[in-house]
């Protein structure tokens, strides 16, 4: 698995190394992003309107737990004396992500909110499948994204709250040299673990200059190749009015089967769909970087 933990992004930029898991009975799950320059951070916008905006002064570590045994939600923004660093380590305040002989253990010492609880215990990943190269998501290369596992195996032994499961997990990295909202209005992406041993990932990008982008990969033990890109489908709204476009086989219908993260400006669900002739379970994600832009939704960012 290869994970290089010392990449710096420029003032603005972003640098996040994202997780997904869910137990083998589907009954539990987890996300975890460790971030250098916050993306969707109240306080790094309010810096870069100000003027220059570091990324390392805005790293946080974003732990969410689902499930039948506990929910827990936490994310707290610290500073550059709070980041440490080299190719194969990355502390954020007293959580850290090291690589070791047999994969990515995770540390983490959180508080979860809005009611504080302890966020404690230690999560293992193991790659089937490694990915090294990258993929553009914008024209000009400023944003790319790297799945760097997109098949793995993860081991969840947590402390506090008192959890214990294993199952299938993805991971990858994105990183950008400015913020998301210069390059994008909204976009959506969904991946999914397919019978043959291959995980599959859907990305569709709108643009600023109003453009549309979309990538279409399976990865397997050969590398990525591209796959027939999908019919483009809508699931019902959120709550907060958030569009939940999704790709799927035409003249089926996908369902959500959990809204795991529903807030003013971006969605995460699980998705029962038809890919390709196959029934899957899929992580989905919507976001809309329009309405993260609006000033109402910036002044609601901090509360939970």
């Amino acid at each position: 698995m290869k994970l290089d933990f010392q990449h710096t992004p420029p003032a603005g930029g972003y640098c996040w190394w994202y997780l997904d898991a869910f137990s083998n009975d589907g009954q539990d799950g987890l996300t975890l992003i460790a971030f250098i320059g916050s993306v969707f951070s109240p306080y790094y916008a309010l810096a870069r309107r100000r003027g220059h905006a570091p990324a390392d002064d805005h790293c946080a570590l974003n732990v969410a737990l689902y499930g039948r045994q506990a929910r827990r939600w936490s994310m707290t923004e610290r500073g550059r004396g709070a980041l440490r660093r080299d190719s194969r380590m990355l502390h954020i305040g007293p959580s850290r992500l090291t690589l070791d002989a047999h994969g990515l253990v995770i540390d983490v010492r959180e508080w979860s909110v809005p009611i504080p609880h302890r966020l404690k215990g230690q999560i293992r990943v193991r790659a089937k499948t490694s990915f090294e190269g990258d993929f553009a998501l914008d024209a000009s290369g400023r944003h790319l994204w790297a799945p760097r596992a997109p098949r793995a195996e993860v081991e969840v032994d947590l402390e506090a709250p008192r959890v214990q499961w294993r199952g299938e997990a993805y991971l990858d990295t994105n990183r950008g040299s400015e913020p998301l909202e210069h390059a994008f209005t909204d976009w959506d992406w969904a991946r999914a673990s397919l019978p043959d041993e291959r995980t599959t990932v859907h990305y569709h990008l709108s643009c600023r200059d109003g453009s549309t982008r979309a990538l279409n990969l399976s990865f397997g033990d050969e590398g990525a190749r591209d796959v027939p890109p999908l019919a483009r489908l809508s699931l019902k709204s959120t709550r907060w009015g958030i569009p939940r476009p999704a790709s799927a086989d035409a003249n089926t219908n996908p369902k959500v089967v959990a809204t795991l993260e529903d807030t003013p400006f971006y969605a995460r669900s699980r998705l029962h769909a038809r890919w390709n002739g196959e029934t899957v379970d899929a992580m989905h994600e919507s976001v809309s970087l329009v309405r993260f832009t609006k000033p109402w939704v910036q002044a609601m960012l901090p509360f939970r």
